[in-house]
């Protein structure tokens, strides 16, 4: 692996701030990253933020196919030669952002679930864990970097203030564990915070929202005004729901109006999206 100092200097290229581009510099952490994948030999790979190739390059060695997605323009053709030089032949090289891809036509590339991996910047941390949700019926696993404070809030129980829509969302229908801690000096440009590598494995929900939509508009609302109670927070806004009604419906879930988002369960979430969203198709 050549060191993304010297590939960028070589093509007069300079990492870029809005694309949050922090490159992995370190072959052995790469490696280790892609081992904790269990990438089979007939699996495919979607990799977002393909950059240099960190990853990439080893990921063709064990996968099936690798589908890289790399939004910089510039950066693809300088990927694509070191794709070359490795004589790695078994990547397809995207030039999309991947908040823009059309995950019907990805998913179509294999009969498989879909391993996802990938260094996923600040900014569109959130936006692509919603997408990957919305599409997990034919995504299998992921296994991704984030900033270490974000990782932290996406894994956190009931209870806390790291605790949240995504932690709700994934909770609903995956298990996450932390894969490893990467400090910061891994990296190209150096960040300013570590970074932690996560795994998310999909499965069933354990109890089934009756519109997952409706639940996702609950958990939304919920945590839209996360320091009132949900008697408030539920109120006055996307859900449509005037006070009395949402204590009302509080109740019938077997949830005091009294209590915050960041004590609900995954499962109260549930039972409380079913209550509501029953309760809006009567009046529809």
């Amino acid at each position: 692996m050549t060191a993304p100092r010297t590939l960028l200097a070589a093509w007069q290229l300079k990492p870029k701030k809005q694309f949050g581009q922090n490159f992995l510099n370190d072959p052995a952490t790469a490696e280790a990253i892609v081992r904790q994948a269990a990438i089979e030999s007939d699996e495919v790979v979607v990799e977002i933020g393909a950059g240099l190739g960190a990853l990439t390059i080893p990921l063709a060695r064990v996968a099936g196919r690798v589908l890289a997605i790399e939004k910089d323009r510039q950066i693809a053709p300088l990927l694509k030669t070191e794709l070359l030089a490795n004589r790695v032949n078994n990547v397809t090289v995207i030039e999309d952002d991947i908040l823009k891809v059309d995950w019907r036509a990805v998913v179509d590339e294999t009969s498989k679930g879909l391993v996802v991996m990938g260094n996923l910047p600040y900014n569109i941390s959130s936006p692509v864990l919603v997408r990957l949700v919305q599409n997990r019926a034919r995504i299998d696993r992921a296994v991704l970097m984030f900033q270490q404070e974000f990782a932290r809030r996406i894994m956190a129980p009931p209870g806390g203030k790291s605790y949240g829509r995504l932690s709700v969302l994934l909770g609903y229908c995956a298990t996450v564990k932390s894969v490893m801690v990467l400090k910061a000096h891994r990296f190209y440009p150096q960040p300013k915070i570590d970074s932690e590598v996560v795994a998310i494995q999909f499965k069933p929900p354990v109890l089934l929202a009756d519109d997952e939509q409706c639940l996702v508009k609950v958990v939304k609302a919920a945590f839209s005004r996360r320091r009132k109670t949900l008697r408030n927070s539920l109120s006055g806004n996307i859900l449509n729901l005037n006070t009395s009604q949402t204590e009302r419906y509080l109740n019938d879930a077997g949830i005091d109006p009294r209590r915050r988002a960041e004590t609900l369960t995954v499962a109260e979430f549930v039972r409380l999206s079913n209550v509501i969203g029953a309760a809006q198709t009567k009046t529809a």
